[in-house]
């Protein structure tokens, strides 16, 4: 397409830059609009993805019937199916009467699907076969309609990662992706920045009799530079607020960094890791590293156990004080006795059921963390024992457990 064409339909449909990249994707829509291929139309939103089939739309041979954009996010999953295919008389509550959908009044047009990503797998499915065979079938109804109706559709996600993590069927992808054309975002435009710019201040101005805003040299270095995650749409609210909130009509570098929020990050569509198989050896090393930690804690509250097990010790087993009378010694001999056999196992239970390990469920790693720890010691059971923090009985039964002994 020459130049004179292309700029035509740029002002046709208000479309500002001179971006290698937007051009492209303009000459490719209207190659492909005289055909009635479907069309996926991919890039971030904001950028102004709406444009391009209604381009298609009106120039093609279907210019003259009907025409529907259909945002796909923004109907209710339990109503999608009602609203694409329509429905019959009575197919659930509030079905007063019969609804061709718009897949039966487009009947002829063009369908716009935007933000195709967000439709549930069922309503892909009946897609799927529209696309294919022209054919669906209402809600709540067994007929089988027939349409002709040319599918564009548009989507700002991932589509390889949403095919990976079972969000979106593969076969209806390709079958949209049959033509794509992808719209740049607006930090990738260059000076496309500071014409929509200008479009925008002289708009605001023309609408609210108020002095043009220019920007600075400085300013439209800053614009520039900056990552645009909202794209166009972000480039136009930000221009109107400053053309109502400015004192200045010249806005300079201070000024618009007032207006500019600093500490959003960049909103590229989201890519699929494709580093290889995955690894577990961060996994493995954190769930080390927790363990060690508890067995940390675990000495450290069976160090303050055995504290308190001799202070109850010593507490009981006493002879009184200077001004308290001795008691008979049977019955310093039955006490001491009954503390000595209940209390230390009492204790004993309450540390060793704390420092068993064996609610995190890792076997395989338990039975490492044995062998390394009977490895230290030289065989050592009591060391080992010692070490792991729990008691001598559960490191044989661990052992016997692991088949170590």
């Amino acid at each position: 397409m020459n130049t004179s064409e292309l700029q035509k339909i740029k002002q046709r449909y208000g479309i500002v830059g001179n971006n290698d990249e937007l051009n492209r994707a303009l000459d490719v829509a209207l190659q492909v609009a005289p055909t009635d291929l479907s069309v996926l139309i991919v890039g971030e939103s904001g950028v102004g993805k709406e444009s391009v089939p209604r381009i298609i739309h009106d120039n093609s041979p279907r210019k003259r019937e009907k025409y529907f954009a259909i945002n796909c996010g923004s109907i209710p999953e339990g109503t999608i199916d009602s609203e694409l295919f329509g429905h019959e008389k009575g197919s659930f509550t509030g079905a007063i009467g019969e609804s061709e959908g718009y897949f039966g009044v487009a009947n002829k047009g063009t369908i716009f699907l935007d933000e195709v990503g967000e439709l549930p797998l069922a309503t892909q499915a009946r897609l799927l076969r529209v696309l294919e065979t022209g054919e669906y079938i209402r809600v709540g109804g067994q007929k089988i309609m027939k349409t002709d109706v040319r599918i564009v559709a548009a989507t700002n996600v991932n589509m390889q990662k949403a095919i990976s993590e079972g969000r979106f069927r593969e076969d209806l992808y390709y079958r949209l992706n049959t033509i794509p054309i992808q719209i740049p975002p607006l930090r990738d435009r260059g000076n496309d920045i500071i014409l929509l710019f200008r479009l925008f201040a002289m708009q605001m101005a023309e609408k609210y009799r108020l002095p043009k805003i220019t920007l600075t040299e400085e300013s439209k270095a800053v614009m520039l530079r900056y990552k645009w995650p909202g794209n166009v749409r972000q480039l136009k609210n930000i221009t109107e607020q400053m053309s109502i909130l400015s004192s200045e009509r010249e806005i300079d570098a201070d000024t618009l960094r007032q207006f500019i929020p600093q500490d959003i990050e960049s909103t590229q569509l989201t890519t699929v890791n494709t580093g290889g198989s995955h690894s577990y050896e961060s996994e493995r090393e954190l769930l080390y590293k927790i363990l060690y930690e508890l067995r940390g804690n675990v000495s450290d509250l069976r160090r303050e156990m055995n504290d308190l097990r001799k202070q109850i010790g010593s507490t009981v087993t006493g002879r009184g004080t200077a001004n308290e009378p001795p008691l008979p010694s049977i019955i310093n001999r039955r006490q001491e006795m009954t503390v000595q056999r209940q209390a230390p196992n009492v204790l004993d239970a309450v540390a060793e059921e704390i420092s068993e390990p064996e609610s995190l469920n890792l076997e395989d790693l338990g039975k490492q963390m044995l062998e390394k720890a009977l490895e230290r010691n030289g065989g050592n059971r009591k060391k080992a024992a010692a070490e792991l923090g729990i008691s001598d009985r559960t490191l044989y039964r661990r052992i016997k457990q692991y088949g170590l002994d």
